[in-house]
């Protein structure tokens, strides 16, 4: 079972928790195609029928994104938007290529913990902030396998996630690269 790995991360050379999250996955090409879109498209022009093939030569599909003001980067959302089309993704004109195929999110969210959620700062816990992309899998009639997350990178890496105060930020980041590939491959 291989998984398709969409990373969309405009500046992945610089990011900290996505590009440390695509060298794990780059270590294992037998199970995880690693498919950067900005790599792919810097003119954000999609070849849909090219990403519709990469979908569908696939088992699992993971969408892998920081989380920009609460939702993704504009390229994924044009990535949805175009790729996900009547007659492929849904539809009743053979609209089936995400029928049972198990779906998940790998997202890094740069704010606390504590702040997603119904006391924090923000109101809205993570799932809640993701309900469109389960709803549009969901719609698709995909097996919707929810998100893993890394939370806290905007401040100090780590501090906020559970069992990880006391480590330096290199072995926070090396546990959720490994816990990130434990998630894709229990899908």
């Amino acid at each position: 079972m291989k998984t398709l790995v969409i990373v969309t991360h405009p500046s992945i050379e610089t990011s900290v928790v996505n590009k440390r999250w695509v060298e794990e996955l780059r270590k294992y090409p037998e199970k995880y195609t690693v498919h950067e879109l900005h790599k792919v498209y810097p003119d954000g022009k999609i070849d849909v029928e090219q990403e519709q093939k990469w979908v569908e030569s696939h088992d699992n599909l993971i969408l892998q994104f920081p989380i920009y003001w609460f939702n993704c980067p504009p390229l994924l959302k044009k990535w949805l938007d175009d790729v996900l089309a009547y007659g492929w993704a849904y539809g009743s004109n053979g609209g089936d290529k995400l029928k049972n195929r198990k779906v998940a999110l790998g997202v890094s969210a740069g704010i606390k913990e504590e702040n997603y959620r119904a006391t924090g700062r923000y109101r809205y816990t993570l799932e809640q902030i993701l309900v469109p992309f389960e709803t549009t899998f969901l719609y698709c009639k995909a097996n919707y396998r929810s998100f893993f997350a890394f939370y806290g990178m905007e401040n100090e890496p780590g501090d906020n996630v559970p069992g990880m105060e006391n480590e330096t930020s290199e072995s926070q980041l090396d546990r959720s690269a490994r816990n990130y590939l434990n998630f894709i491959d229990n899908l």
